[in-house]
């Protein structure tokens, strides 16, 4: 985070008022109930000694407190933060407009705040998700044949020098470089355990991981080095095709998958991310049982590492993969959400 986490003294009072400015900034765990909110629950409120705070729903969750059912913290955010809302509307509303603080402000919102809140859930700000859209923008008028300075134009930037030097920083390329360049594009799927990334040619799906796994930014410049490609904010069919299926799969209406995926990795990877496909939802298995499943008994590391190196998540469920002694283990996403997928499709299985 960019910014210092605020006293627990002030985020009670928070949640006294339910100051929608700190929403998502930290979460109030209940002792009494076992519960945790949001600072915006309508909830009765807790007593301060029996309130504590945490700066992620992991963190609440591994303290064994639950989600509140009242303000329901793990749904997506957008659905109740009505900054985030009103700001990704307007975006999606003109995504190549060179948006401004002053227009934060003209929509009525104050751009501290907006700042805020789209960096804690985002990890960047609106201005700069805003930046990015145009710059996808004038990357799509690139390839197409188009001149530098009628790219430039189209992406709002006045000086040359600062389109050239934008574009450079974002794609690794000049401008006139990326005529004619294979694009690969990335955007943000929201789910009830937080936002992925999906980044996927007109073809198949490259990446799907949750946003804040510590390994994207490697797992990005190896897609980047290995495709020879470079990557923008946008849609291809395959991300809203899997948004569609991870939608099913939340809703525990359908787990099947059919959105196709790169054939990225070695040769024993993709037999491992073959074998992690056929463990159905709702079963487990240890690294030595898929290994000895493989036919390969004497490579659980190897099967292990093959594991961690699955850059699809949930689609090839390495969640399902657990330590020979029952504990969770190994989940780049987080182990509370490795509990999480676990027990939404046991639920899923039982009703079937």
């Amino acid at each position: 985070m960019l910014f210092e986490r605020p006293t627990d003294d002030i985020l009670y009072d928070a949640l006294i008022s339910r100051d929608a400015a700190y929403e998502g900034f930290a979460w109030a765990a209940v002792k009494t109930t076992g519960v945790f909110c949001r600072l915006t629950c309508p909830a009765r409120k807790p007593k301060r000694e029996n309130t504590t705070f945490y700066g992620t729903i992991a963190e609440c969750m591994e303290a064994g407190f639950r989600p509140c059912s009242r303000c329901r913290p793990l749904v997506k955010f957008g659905e109740t933060d009505p900054v985030v809302t009103k700001l990704v509307e307007a975006l999606d509303a003109d995504p190549f407009r060179r948006w401004s603080e002053d227009d934060v402000i003209a929509a009525g919102i104050d751009p501290s705040t907006a700042r805020r809140a789209f960096k804690r859930r985002f990890g960047l700000s609106f201005l700069e998700m805003a930046r990015l859209r145009r710059m996808g923008k004038a990357a799509d008028v690139l390839n197409e044949g188009a001149s530098v300075i009628d790219a430039q134009l189209d992406a709002g930037f006045e000086s040359g020098s600062g389109f050239r030097s934008a574009v450079t920083k974002m794609f690794g390329e000049a401008p006139a470089k990326l005529r004619g360049k294979n694009l690969l594009r990335a955007d943000w799927i929201e789910t009830p355990i937080g936002p992925m990334i999906a980044i996927a040619d007109s073809h198949a799906l490259h990446i799907l991981e949750f946003a804040e796994r510590k390994a994207l930014p490697a797992e990005i410049r190896r897609l980047q080095a290995a495709t020879g490609s470079s990557i923008v904010m946008g849609r291809h069919a395959p991300i809203d095709q899997m948004e569609s299926e991870l939608k099913a799969y939340f809703a525990g209406e359908d787990t099947s998958f059919s959105t196709r995926i790169a054939g990225h990795g070695t040769p024993f990877q993709r037999q491992v991310w073959d074998a992690l496909r056929k463990i159905p939802s709702g079963e487990i298995r240890s690294y030595g049982a898929l290994a000895a499943n493989m036919n390969l008994p004497s490579s659980t590391r190897a099967v292990a590492g093959a594991n961690g190196a699955n850059q699809i998540a949930i689609v090839i469920p390495c969640h399902r993969v657990i330590a020979s002694d029952g504990s969770l283990t190994g989940y780049g996403g987080g182990l509370w959400r490795k509990r999480w997928l676990l027990e939404h499709e046991r639920r899923m299985v039982a009703k079937t």
